[in-house]
């Protein structure tokens, strides 16, 4: 093993892919899962980091439903994953400092970016 080895990040097999519409997102899983929420059933949007990087995902993005249960986890380096951050910066009252903090930390935490406004 070379010294330049230690820098190099592990091959990945195949990427996470995330989709959205007007009216859900959906996240493809390398082993076939999808997993799928509706855009009226979006209660929160959080983001989980790790301590695992750079050389492991370490940034996901939590998007809750209603029940607190159901839901999908985009990984940050999810093809798509860009373009719904977008979309998500335009949910009303988008939290970006919440956003700015997550994509800073180096440690296990989460972020709530956004909550689903209850009258």
């Amino acid at each position: 093993m070379s010294l330049f080895d230690f820098f190099r990040r592990p091959k990945q097999k195949a990427l996470d892919r995330v989709i959205f519409n007007a009216d859900s997102v959906t996240r493809f899983r390398p082993d076939g899962v999808e997993e799928t929420i509706r855009w009226d059933d979006l209660h929160e949007v959080g983001i989980l980091t790790t301590d695992e990087g750079p050389w492991l995902e370490d940034v996901f993005f939590l998007l809750i439903g209603s029940d607190g249960k159901s839901g999908c986890v985009v990984p940050q380096l999810a093809e798509g994953c860009k373009e719904l951050v977008e979309r998500l910066q335009r949910l009303p009252n988008f939290n970006n400092e919440a956003l700015i903090k997550a994509m800073g930390s180096a440690v296990n935490a989460q972020f709530v970016c956004w909550k689903r406004q209850v009258s």
